[in-house]
């Protein structure tokens, strides 16, 4: 990269301290429902993967809308959210995954990337794992790069980083 050209990284990442806060609101708020008292529902976290228990599926639903609720208030963008499917569990209880999509996907990264290419904007976009690596030789270059992804409708949510 010559010393005159600039970059950024497009990510796609989950801030994991919100996540953390977003479930200790719901744990709270758990707690604190008559409705879910006595049920056995929990809401677990662990090495960045959420499990929510519940005795069966109408108060699994209704612990996963807690959690959601406090996701999405704390900027967890809800693209990134993925339910596994519910299992049964011990005690006559049943159990569901949460997981977070973290990074960018190959082919969705390269299809962005020939976005950037096809909409004329003076920059070179390369993928470079779960990122894209935007440089230019000029700064109004990249915001007119920034701007045009946020406009476009992406179905996972997007982060610019390390902006040189």
């Amino acid at each position: 990269m010559a010393a005159t050209e600039f970059s950024f990284d497009i990510v796609s990442k989950v801030n994991q301290q919100e996540v953390r806060n977003a479930v200790d609101q719901a744990q709270k708020e758990l707690m604190n429902r008559f409705d879910l008292k006595g049920t056995n529902s929990e809401i677990l976290f662990e090495k960045d993967k959420i499990t929510l228990t519940a005795g069966d599926e109408g108060k699994l639903k209704q612990v996963r809308d807690i959690l959601f609720s406090k996701l999405v208030k704390r900027g967890v963008d809800a693209r990134c959210i993925e339910y596994g499917k519910e299992e049964p569990a011990t005690g006559m209880t049943v159990r569901q995954s949460v997981d977070f999509t973290n990074g960018i996907a190959m082919d969705k990264a390269k299809a962005l990337a020939k976005q950037i290419k096809d909409s004329g904007i003076k920059v070179n976009a390369q993928v470079q794992g779960d990122q894209l690596r935007v440089a230019g030789k000029s700064k109004d270059d990249l915001q007119k790069a920034i701007n045009f992804v946020k406009g476009l409708d992406l179905d996972y949510p997007v982060d610019f980083q390390n902006y040189r």
